[in-house]
């Protein structure tokens, strides 16, 4: 019984006794200095907000960084896995109204607990890099690029129409609107507004954003594609259609100009200038289009305005094709948007399934403009949608392809003045101003002789005041504290007022990694030689949730500060991996759920190095985990039998000599165990260098204990020389050291060995170590499986011919039987082809 008592894992004793040692050496986990001759590695997960607590599925995230970062070093990587809060948002400052708790007082003692959450489940984080961003020495440099981008001309503000959440009471911004509702509150839908907002023009980079896709081999394809359909590039043609009787001309976004001699009406969006203009003197339209702008409304709420029921209105009035001045009647139509190209289409019936649709709904005349380009092909129904056909009934551009008519069509439109080439984007600019307090003051003043006037560089930060009441009503809580609003123009030194909008928290993490590398720079946002040196990132690691707002925000801002000469970089991460949600009761894991687990309480029950080997075990790294608390309990029962499996021998791997052969006279099982050895090793590396499959890396080491253990008998009957045994436990114990940190120290310790277990080398595999000396062939009849046979490793074709013909099932299978033909694929297989 005390030697059971002696040996039982106890993971609360060992994991703070080395809390206590790693957090006694704030240089554990500190990157190197340049100078230090290694590669660097960038290694970094999406820093998170400080909501109060992490969960499971932050656990599972941290956990897939730091065991990289533990590999990475124990490569010999000078590596940097630093850590920050996204301290700024909306929850902060909804807490302080349902708790009346000052947001920073919220926000700081939520950072103090999270923290704590990291330390104790072993995370290798260099603290001394820690950037929180609701500090004024980080959203000062905010201020500090917004006025950069104001003298760019990248910062403006203008009134626009804007999506606003109740619930937030504050504007989004278009990528933070999902499925009409706020991508905070998944049950509150957008309105729209008409608001003054500050916008970054994040399209001034649309095509090189684009473009810059290609080049992110190491991104998950699904969000480089996610991002190609949110900037969505369109060419084509606008062209102006003149308004009978007026002066006004309706501009037209197409793809098709090739069609527009088969264009039968112009449509409007409800909003489009015209529509409003219209409807000033006609009452009856007036009524309508607001019907049209409700029917917009509740598609939105919807989620997929795409697919609202399509209705329209004529105004009476005829639009003029420049190109044959054939007059068409202008309609309202409810799936025309505002927001989208110039809000009007003209409608080409004969050649759009959406125009045909709303066409024969109003009768509407269907007429065709393109037919097949062989003139002996049937007539294809209508709509027709090729591009490959030639113009018809279309004056003198008849029997040009779509291709050469598109061409010639704009030249005819730039040549008359009435319209161009384009291109366009669905992306729009970055709206960043929000009606909230606990956010970045926008650093601009409001002059009513010098107008916007910025805030003087040397004035910055524009400090946030601290003392301040929070209400969600009559816009932001900053307007109505006058120390704050009211100042001296720095212009014309005449009394002014401070702008009172803060800005979008996406701000703070659009460049907050920039900062980790010269974390305490008070002179600059960061040293450019520092930023050269480690960027880009050489793995970025968090949610596909963020690809178009988090990632593509951070690239516009690489992009910026590249055109500024403070970096050379054009990109901010090389490879980019979105790991899979932690799933319970049927649902992503996570508060507004009410079913997230505490990783306190797995910590307590199983140990930190279990809930985190849990985490990359229970499911390949990029799926969704289902969770099992069961799980947790086996990986510590797992662990619990390394520790008995370590400690149990460790005195005659201390006793090993060091550099006495470890093959030589080692016996059957000595070979065999080295043979699982380095292949375990070899798996490993190759998962680590290549794609993450941690679960079966874990598994792998689980296989490898099962192997050791199963020879126990021999183990203790010395039958496996020292040397050997040195090798089993001390490899074992590395290749555990990035899953479970705790005990591969505290086993490391154990057998002797020097220095931290994550400053020692990586193992490597020996490939003749690992060849096996036989493997397993399967023996196909016809197609179908019918055996599998073991032959000696690098054997030959007829080596494996003969080994295949000699089975017994197989000699059943052929009797009687003729061998037509034998296929081998060496190493592989043996196909038999009978008759």
């Amino acid at each position: 019984m005390a030697e059971d008592k002696e040996l039982r894992y106890d993971p609360a004793i060992i994991e703070t006794k080395w809390q206590a040692r790693w957090a006694a050496d704030p240089g554990m986990y500190a990157a190197e200095p340049h100078s230090c001759g290694k590669p660097k590695y960038y290694v970094l997960e999406m820093l998170p907000y400080p909501s109060g607590a992490l969960h499971m599925g932050h656990v599972r995230n941290y956990s897939i960084g730091d065991a990289l970062a533990r590999h990475m070093w124990m490569r010999g990587y000078n590596v940097m896995h630093p850590m920050g809060w996204d301290a700024f948002g909306l929850p902060a400052e909804n807490a302080a109204l349902k708790n009346n708790t000052p947001p920073r007082e919220w926000t700081l003692s939520n950072i103090a607990a999270m923290k704590r959450q990291f330390d104790r489940l072993g995370m290798g984080f260099d603290w001394a890099t820690e950037v929180t961003t609701c500090f004024p020495d980080y959203y000062k440099w905010n201020q500090w690029f917004f006025l950069r981008m104001f003298e760019k001309d990248l910062a403006y503000r203008k009134k626009s129409k804007v999506n606003w959440c109740p619930e937030c009471a504050t504007v989004l911004a278009n990528e933070q609107v999902i499925d009409g509702r706020c991508w905070r509150h998944e049950d509150t839908i957008v309105e729209q507004r008409d608001l003054v907002q500050w916008f970054l023009r994040i399209t001034a980079y649309a095509q090189e954003l684009l473009d810059g896709l290609d080049k992110l081999d190491g991104w998950p394809e699904k969000v480089r594609t996610m991002q190609r359909n949110w900037i969505g590039r369109s060419e084509g043609t606008e062209v102006d259609f003149g308004v009978e009787n007026r002066s006004e001309k309706i501009r037209v976004f197409t793809t098709r100009v090739d069609t527009i001699f088969g264009a039968t009406s112009v449509q409007l969006a409800p909003e489009h200038p015209l529509v409003k203009s219209l409807a000033e003197d006609d009452g009856g339209l007036r009524e309508q289009v607001a019907k049209l702008l409700d029917e917009q409304k509740k598609a939105r709420e919807a989620g997929d305005i795409g697919e609202i029921e399509k209705h329209g209105i004529p105004t009476g009035k005829f639009a003029i094709n420049p190109y044959s001045g054939e007059m068409v009647p202008i309609w309202v139509a409810n799936y025309v948007l505002s927001d989208y190209g110039t809000g009007a289409i003209m409608s080409v019936p004969g050649h759009d399934a959406r125009d045909f649709e709303f066409a024969k709904k109003y009768a509407i005349p269907v007429r065709r403009v393109i037919a097949p380009s062989d003139p002996s092909a049937e007539e294809p129904e209508l709509p027709y949608l090729s591009e490959d056909g030639v113009l018809v009934n279309s004056g003198e551009f008849n029997g040009l392809s779509c291709h050469d008519a598109q061409k010639r069509l704009q030249e005819v439109a730039a040549s008359k003045n009435f319209g161009e080439a384009t291109v366009t984007f669905r992306l729009k600019d970055w709206g960043v101003s929000r009606q909230r307090y606990w956010g970045t003051p926008i650093p601009m003043i409001h002059c009513e002789r010098d107008g916007i006037v910025p805030v003087p560089y040397d004035q910055l930060p524009v400090l946030l005041p601290e003392k301040i009441e929070i209400t969600q009503q009559g816009g932001s809580p900053l307007a109505r504290v006058p120390d704050f609003v009211n100042v001296t123009c720095p212009k014309c030194k005449g009394p002014a007022k401070r702008e009172t909008d803060t800005m979008d928290t996406f701000v703070d993490s659009s460049w907050y990694f920039y900062r980790y590398t010269d974390a305490k720079n008070a002179v600059a946002p960061f040293n450019s030689a520092t930023v050269q040196y480690w960027f880009p990132i050489d793995q970025y690691i968090g949610g596909v949730e963020h690809a178009i707002l988090h990632l593509i925000y951070s690239r516009f801002w690489t992009k910026v500060m590249r055109d500024l000469g403070m970096i050379t970089n054009d990109e901010p991460v090389k490879r980019l991996f979105t790991q899979g949600m932690v799933i319970k009761d049927g649902a992503k894991m996570s508060k507004s759920k009410g079913n997230v687990v505490s990783p306190d309480d797995m910590v307590a029950r199983y140990g930190a190095d279990a809930a985190r080997m849990y985490a990359l075990f229970a499911a390949p790294p990029d799926r969704d985990l289902d969770w099992q608390e069961d799980g947790v309990a086996g990986v510590t029962r797992f662990l619990g039998r390394v520790w008995r499996l370590v400690t149990k021998y460790a005195p005659v791997c201390r006793s090993a000599v060091r550099g006495q052969s470890k093959t030589q006279d080692s016996g059957a099982v000595a070979l065999r165990l080295l043979r699982k050895l380095h292949q375990t090793t070899a798996k490993i590396t190759q998962d680590f260098e290549g794609r993450w499959h941690f679960n079966t890396c874990v598994a792998a080491i689980m296989e490898l204990v099962n192997e050791i253990q199963g020879a126990d008998a021999q183990l203790a009957a010395g039958e496996v020389p020292a040397p050997v045994m040195h090798e089993l436990l001390q490899t074992l114990v590395l290749l555990l050291a990035p899953f479970a940190p705790y005990l591969a120290a505290e086993l490391w310790e154990e057998l002797g060995g020097e220095g931290a277990v994550l400053r020692q080398p990586w193992p490597k595999s020996d490939p003749e170590l690992a060849k096996e000396d036989e493997i397993e062939i399967p023996v196909q009849i016809n197609g179908k499986l019918v055996s599998v046979i073991r032959v000696p490793a690098g054997s030959d074709s007829k080596v494996m011919e003969a080994a295949a013909l000699e089975e017994e099932k197989v000699k059943a299978r052929i009797a009687g039987k003729t061998l037509a033909k034998v296929i081998v694929v060496p190493g592989r297989a043996v196909n038999l082809v009978v008759r």
